[in-house]
């Protein structure tokens, strides 16, 4: 838990660092999306980056190596839950969210990967306080996130080819 806290103030501390990432291609893409999920409870615009980048780079390549960081930067909240549960056991939220997880555990994890919403972390929580499989919670997360971050990924290739139209650019 403190690993998790740690990682969130780290980078709330260095957001405008982090942005320097962009220009690195790839693994910018990568290291964006890893360090922007790592955060619990506390958002961090690594969609901005995917969206930007989806215009530049391979937007499928975008969407692809932005899906694996993400799903690899939600495990500080899958650990967290893992051996902290005590800490957030009492939300309202937090329960319906368990309850999903012991009936369509998989299912869950996808579906609000697939999404962009602030329960997702929940969700990571609840899934490691219940000791949900950590290769079933990394591959629900992974092509939920995959299909996400591919999706913003050509809405920013779209929309800049749209803006190079209109302005000749």
């Amino acid at each position: 838990m403190v690993f998790a806290v740690a990682i969130t103030l780290a980078i709330a501390a260095f957001h405008d660092e982090l942005a320097r990432f962009e220009r690195y291609g790839y693994p910018g893409v990568f290291f964006i999306s890893l360090l922007g999920n790592a955060t619990v409870i506390f958002p961090a615009p690594s969609l901005a980056v995917v969206f930007g980048m989806g215009g530049v780079l391979n937007p499928l390549f975008v969407g692809l190596v932005a899906g694996v960081g993400e799903a690899l930067g939600e495990l500080t909240g899958y650990l967290a839950g893992y051996g902290g549960r005590a800490v957030i056991e009492d939300w309202e939220m937090y329960e319906w969210l368990e309850r999903w997880m012991q009936r369509n555990g998989s299912a869950t994890i996808f579906v609000l990967s697939a999404i962009p919403n602030p329960i997702f972390d929940l969700a990571g929580i609840a899934a490691g306080a219940l000791h949900f499989p950590l290769a079933q919670f990394l591959l629900s997360c992974w092509v939920g996130k995959t299909i996400k971050t591919t999706f913003f990924a050509f809405a920013g290739a779209q929309f800049i080819n749209t803006i190079e139209s209109l302005f000749g650019a």
